[in-house]
């Protein structure tokens, strides 16, 4: 009996094997039988593609032996079938060698029929074995009898087919133990992360073995998402297990070693896969020998060891065909060093998914209870949306008052909850120290920051800055941005800063000191020691402070200073003062301290560690004497020091990359030698209007960038060189003719080889300049992509600009009547702006409204353009839900503008709200635009037109949404304008590729469609877009 079950040994494809006659049953009773089967997730094996003959094929045994349960289906005709009662043998055989379990069903025939051959079952039993040998007809007549005797459901005392067959696939079902848990309906965002697991299961490929990883940080529901998918699938394997929290080890737990730990792990999972109790195993090939032929599902979750993944799922070869082996982790590198290139990256949910989670464990519903609105956005921001601080902050909070709510915010923002950071240390205590010294830096000083940036800073330490980053992003402590920016999530960041205040109960003996408190009374009471490495003060969380002479003197290892002014308002005027004896700063390696109220560095400032310079705003008159050793200096930031009146000395700053003075008002000269200094490459000098000389020859092979715009008190302009890219020319009044013939008549008409030197521009200023029409030479800047044109009233046409160009605005040029774009743009335009430009033709004003790339339009005018058909007066407008809207379906807006000039604004700020019926929020849309130092004075109203997707990535609405009955658009102007009326239209596929002429600029006149195309989409939810002022953002960096 052991070598014929030993022969026997398969894995198990199929939940069910059924054995009928067709003609009696398959019509209608087998094919409602499979659609409920179906329901349950049963797998049941269909013989449509097998050619019957006259015995079973080798086909047909298999799917048998494959099978858990085998379901004999015993009609009148059951017996005239040879094939039939072959199965019928095939099957006794199995439950004897593998212990299948058989079912029976009597369809329309008596049981005793069955069991002593006899009436019509008999007869055509009788006519099967005419012609057979006596050993099969005594084969035949054993199983039939032994069949019958195995107690089923009988058709003939049912009175309705469909309840029998719906208690046979419960009954299945049940001895198949395959009730499809319920632990995991409604978690938000759990049927989207499924989804996208059995894409990458390709659970239809039965022919192979599948490894895939699931990765994200610590928190994230790696472990939920495992466990609901473990639920959905372990139905359709023989075998299955879930070994959970491997992040723990036999070695810990036992004392023993790393090989008995792994055989420990290997005893482990055959004991659950195979619900045997006391499994013991002796070597490390045993998951193979007794999983190699079986279709396995086994989840192996929380790895944090690249060695207890190998100990359980060395290689596929362990498992039979069509298993899948899925591996949760916080590790992208365990991944990849196993060979698991398929791997799911679970993500943060949206705001609004956050939110539904947050309350579900607050108040058990998906929304906030009345009242509870503001309080609950504002708990589930301070859980950064990670998915366990939602849940363990909401429980917590469960049928609290508002009272006990603001108290437990507050903690949140000053501490973590116990569970939560039991979680996230786990990832932290793995770390080597050098590793866990890169977490701190980041988590107390560098979060936000550029890795360039970060890597300068500690390049000079022995952290391997680079490698460390890499090894804490592939751990999910932190994530390196596309742009490259490092982000440490919230929670994190506060297990960092917690770790660091652990470390002394005296903040002075502390590594960063980064509490405004704590701060303060460590300057104030001179106690810093030289543990600290790094103090990042913000001044608008505490009172007034002077620093006096000794308060910098015991930190000798400080590197790091930030002193700056928060978003805080509560302490806005806070004033911090130095003494005149305060004569020690340590060798800074960053020195940023805002409004600094010195005017002198203190004389012992040593300069050579130097890197970051940032002393925007500060009272400095000039920042050291003679020639500081300056190798390392890489940024210096002086912005709107208005007392400054010289530069230092950075002959020596041979690394220097980028230095801007904006708005140092009391500069009057600029040294030469600095445009020599060979890494240079910005250069920005705008607002400075007492400065009086530059050098005579900007002749650099470095600069990438040279900004001298709004120097109103220049005496002389250089030559430019070729690789200027960037040139700002506005209220520029140059005093000696003959530096001014040379600059200017360039730039008035094409002078011999000249010209080239304008070609490489980028972005061009030709503001307050006495000219009639674009300089010629504009239209062969085929790199120009700003052009900005302000105060130039004798202006009369705008024409020959280059195809390059993506951002053009015209403001207060009040003579302007002809505008001639370019027929074909290389990159769709981005910006078409006419403030006060109210000459403009009708054909001009065509030409702006219409243009087929142009994203933002905004120019005169108190009408809508007549495409507008769903138009209303105030800031918003409810349009009904069309047949054809979809998903991809785009809209165009317009908005009439008032003018306010009673106004502080400098930016122009429009949202787009649109909303579904409930006010459900599904999308929105912004435009942010910088304006100059001086904003323009509206004149009269301007209309506002823009285009956007219909959904967002918030919602994606299906069909039947009763939502969605209706859009409401709600549009807000944070600027010099007030929003009088807006107009929506939705525009129609055709409308994408179609331009149709507009009679006229009358909201009376009849609704035609226009070109509408925006090859450089950037989504629905796009929060800002660049504007041609955007330059003026960066300049305070």
């Amino acid at each position: 009996m052991a070598s014929s079950s030993s022969a026997l040994t398969c894995s198990r494809r199929y939940h069910v094997f059924p054995s009928f006659h067709g003609p009696d049953v398959r019509s209608k009773f087998l094919s409602h039988l499979h659609y409920y089967f179906a329901r349950k997730g049963i797998t049941v094996f269909k013989d449509e593609e097998i050619e019957r003959g006259q015995t079973i094929g080798p086909k047909l045994v298999q799917a048998i032996r494959e099978s858990r349960v085998s379901i004999v289906v015993l009609s009148e005709k059951y017996a005239s079938s040879s094939w039939c009662l072959d199965e019928l043998v095939e099957i006794l055989r199995c439950k004897e060698a593998l212990g299948q379990i058989v079912m029976t069903l009597f369809y329309d025939v008596d049981p005793s029929h069955v069991r002593k051959q006899s009436g019509d079952f008999g007869c055509a039993f009788e006519k099967t074995c005419h012609g057979k040998t006596d050993k099969d007809k005594q084969r035949w007549s054993k199983a039939l009898t032994y069949v019958a005797k195995i107690a089923g459901e009988h058709s003939l005392n049912w009175g309705d087919e469909g309840e029998m067959i719906k208690k046979i696939a419960a009954d299945v079902s049940k001895k198949l133990n395959l009730t499809l848990s319920r632990d995991f309906e409604g978690m938000v965002g759990m049927e989207a992360h499924l989804r996208e697991l059995e894409t990458l299961l390709c659970l239809e490929h039965d022919d192979e073995v599948k490894m895939i990883g699931i990765w994200g940080p610590a928190g994230i529901g790696k472990t939920t998402i495992a466990r609901a998918l473990f639920s959905q699938l372990s139905s359709h394997f023989l075998l299955s297990c879930f070994m959970g929290n491997l992040k723990g080890s036999c070695k810990s737990i036992m004392g023993v070693d790393d090989y008995d730990s792994k055989l420990c792990l290997q005893s482990q999972l055959l004991c659950k896969i195979l619900k045997h109790k006391d499994m013991r195993v002796h070597h490390l090939r045993s998951i193979k020998e007794w999983l190699q032929d079986q279709k396995v599902l086994i989840i192996l979750d929380d790895v944090d060891d690249i060695e207890k993944l190998e100990a359980l799922a060395k290689e596929p070869s362990w498992f039979g065909s069509g298993s899948r082996i899925i591996v949760t982790t916080q590790d992208n590198k365990i991944l990849k060093a196993h060979g698991i290139l398929d791997i799911y990256h679970v993500d943060f949910p949206s705001e609004e998914e956050a939110l539904e989670i947050f309350c579900l464990s607050a108040f058990k519903q998906t929304s906030p209870h009345d009242g509870f609105e503001e309080l609950a956005k504002k708990v589930a921001k301070l859980c950064d949306n990670l998915p366990l601080g939602l849940c363990v902050v909401g429980s917590s909070l469960r049928g609290e008052t508002k009272v006990e709510w603001g108290l437990q915010s507050h903690e949140l923002e000053t501490s973590l909850d116990r569970k939560i950071e039991d979680v996230l240390r786990v990832g932290y205590d793995k770390l080597s120290k050098k590793h866990q010294s890169v977490f701190l830096h980041i988590a107390c000083f560098f979060n936000n920051e550029d890795v360039d940036h970060v890597t300068s800073m500690l390049a000079d330490s022995n952290l391997d800055i680079r490698n460390g980053l890499k090894i804490l992003a592939s751990k999910s402590l932190l994530h390196i941005s596309t742009d490259g920016k490092i982000e440490m999530h919230y929670l994190l960041k506060k297990l960092g800063r917690q770790e660091v205040i652990e470390q002394s109960h005296e903040p002075g003996k502390r590594q960063f000191l980064v509490e405004a408190q704590d701060i303060f009374n460590v300057l104030a009471n001179e106690t810093g020691t030289g543990s600290v490495l790094g103090i990042s003060f913000d001044m608008s969380k505490t009172g007034d402070l002077v620093i006096r002479g000794r308060a910098f003197e015991r930190m000798c290892n400080l590197q790091f200073l930030r002193v700056f002014m928060g978003h805080s308002h509560s302490n806005a005027n806070v004033r911090l003062s130095t003494t005149e004896d305060m004569k020690h700063l340590p060798r800074l390696r960053l020195l940023r301290w805002d409004s600094y109220p010195g005017a002198l560095f203190p004389p012992t400032f040593r300069t050579e560690c130097l890197i970051e310079l940032r002393m925007a705003s500060s009272k400095l008159e000039k920042l050291w004497g003679g020639i500081q050793p300056l190798a390392n200096l890489k940024k210096v930031n002086l912005n709107f020091s208005y007392k400054l009146k010289e530069i230092p000395n950075l002959s020596k700053a041979t690394n220097l990359e980028t230095m801007t003075l904006v708005q140092c008002t009391s500069l009057v000269e600029f040294p030469s030698y600095i445009l020599d200094l060979p890494n240079l490459e910005t250069l920005r000098m705008w607002g400075c209007k007492e400065l009086r000389v530059v050098p005579l020859n900007i002749n650099s092979a470095s600069p990438a960038e040279s900004i001298t715009s709004y120097c109103s008190g220049l005496r002389n302009f250089p030559d430019i060189s070729t690789n200027i890219k960037n040139l700002y020319e506005g209220r520029v009044e140059i005093k000696k003719f003959r530096e001014m013939k040379f600059y200017c008549e360039p730039w008035s008409r094409d002078v011999g080889g000249r010209d080239h030197k304008r070609r490489s521009l980028r972005e061009l200023n030709l503001s307050n300049r006495y000219i009639e029409k674009i300089p010629s030479y504009v239209r062969y800047s085929r790199q120009l992509h700003t052009l900005i044109i302000k105060n130039c009233g004798k202006l009369v046409s705008v024409e020959g600009l280059p195809p390059s160009l993506r951002y053009l605005h015209v403001d207060s040029c009040v003579s302007l009547e002809r505008v001639t774009l370019p027929r074909v743009f290389q990159d769709p335009i981005k910006e078409l702006i006419f403030h006060n430009c109210l000459k403009l033709d009708a054909e001009s004003r065509r030409a702006i409204i219409h243009h087929k790339v142009a994203r933002y339009v905004c120019l005169p005018g108190d009408k809508f353009p007549a495409e507008f058909t769903h138009k209303d007066t105030g800031n918003s407008i409810i349009i009904p839900w069309e047949t054809f809207f979809s998903e991809s379906s785009r809209f165009k807006a317009c908005l009439l503008l008032s003018p306010i000039n009673d106004t502080d604004y400098e930016q122009l700020h429009i949202t787009c709200y649109q909303r579904s019926h409930g006010d459900v929020l599904f999308n929105k849309i912004s435009y942010l635009h910088v304006l100059s130092d001086e904003p323009p004075l509206i004149l009269t109203e301007h209309v506002f037109i823009f285009r956007g997707g219909l959904i967002g990535r918030q919602k994606r609405c299906s069909e039947g949404d009763e939502s969605m009955s209706e859009i409401l658009f709600e549009f807000h102007c944070w600027s010099m304008y007030k929003i009088i009326a807006c107009g929506v239209r939705i525009l129609r596929d055709e409308d994408e590729n179609r331009i149709t002429e507009m009679d006229d600029f009358s909201s009376g006149s009849n609704s035609s469609d226009n070109k509408d195309v925006d090859d450089d989409d950037e989504g629905a939810y796009e929060s800002r877009s660049r504007s041609c002022w955007s330059w003026l953002m960066k300049l305070c960096w």
